[in-house]
């Protein structure tokens, strides 16, 4: 009888980042305060991941602890199966302080200036790549601008145009449209979602907006507060600006909320993650 021939193993694709156990703690006066357990998490090439959460839940710590500035008390965190031992140009953090343009450089000088610091360009190609990065989040009039003459959109949309010159493995976001007016703050969510497309960056983004982790992320990670541990992993392919405010977009917001704050209901699920 001949033998039935195998199907082929359909492999899911390695995990460009992955978070594996990592534990954070920071000294507060006398005491030890942990602020992430016990935190696993994998984020593959291409996706947007959100880590959302309230206020102290470990979000923004567990972002700086991918950056490098903080290392884990227990676990360990591995980009491309490496270990990360502090920060380096294949992770590049963008912060929801505006103020971190330098104002005596204008709009090119600031995007160009890292990639000519690291020496990971000469100053032609320096030029050229940051001229096309400002082209990407529409500030090409404003190249020689200075931060000052920038509204708060702009210059955040400067500070992407940096991250992404200089072509980090993982874009890291700490709560980047915090600051923002409503719909600033949605047309740059909408400028995300256009250069992930165009790019195809890996991204790590932090927020406390349900509807904003939605709109953004690819899969969602839900933080418990004190410390912050995974409470839940949800997909949120399906969704993106032209859902909100339709109605499964609102049935998934509600079920965030309530797994959240420990009011969990089965009865509306949030679509599954399939790989292709």
């Amino acid at each position: 009888m001949p033998a039935t021939p195998l199907r082929p193993v359909k492999l899911l694709p390695v995990p460009a980042l992955q978070i594996d156990g990592v534990s954070l703690e920071y000294r507060s006066g006398a005491r030890v305060v942990r602020a992430v357990d016990r935190v696993s998490l994998d984020v593959y090439e291409g996706e947007r991941f959100v880590l959302l959460g309230p206020s102290g839940c470990g979000k923004s710590t567990l972002l700086r602890a991918v950056a490098g500035f903080i290392t884990p008390v227990e676990g360990a965190i591995r980009l491309d199966g490496a270990p990360i031992a502090g920060p380096g140009p294949d992770r590049i953090v963008v912060f929801q302080e505006f103020d971190q343009l330098p104002p005596w450089k204008t709009v090119l000088q600031n995007v160009e200036f890292p990639l000519l610091a690291s020496r990971r360009a000469t100053r032609t190609q320096a030029r050229e790549r940051a001229l096309h990065c400002i082209e990407q989040v529409g500030l090409a009039r404003f190249a020689n601008a200075y931060p000052h003459t920038l509204s708060g959109g702009m210059k955040q949309r400067v500070a992407i145009a940096r991250a992404l010159a200089m072509q980090p493995r993982v874009l890291l976001m700490d709560e980047p449209f915090a600051a923002l007016d409503a719909l600033t703050r949605r047309r740059m969510q909408d400028e995300l979602l256009r250069l992930g497309e165009e790019t195809g960056f890996t991204l790590l983004f932090v927020t406390h907006s349900i509807e904003e982790a939605l709109i953004v992320g690819h899969r969602i990670a839900l933080l418990s507060p004190h410390p912050g541990r995974v409470r839940a992993e949800l997909n949120a392919h399906a969704f993106g600006l032209d859902a909100a405010g339709g109605g499964e977009f609102q049935s998934a917001a509600r079920r965030i909320h309530r797994l959240l704050f420990d009011e969990d209901d089965p009865r509306e699920p949030i679509p599954e993650r399939r790989w292709a």
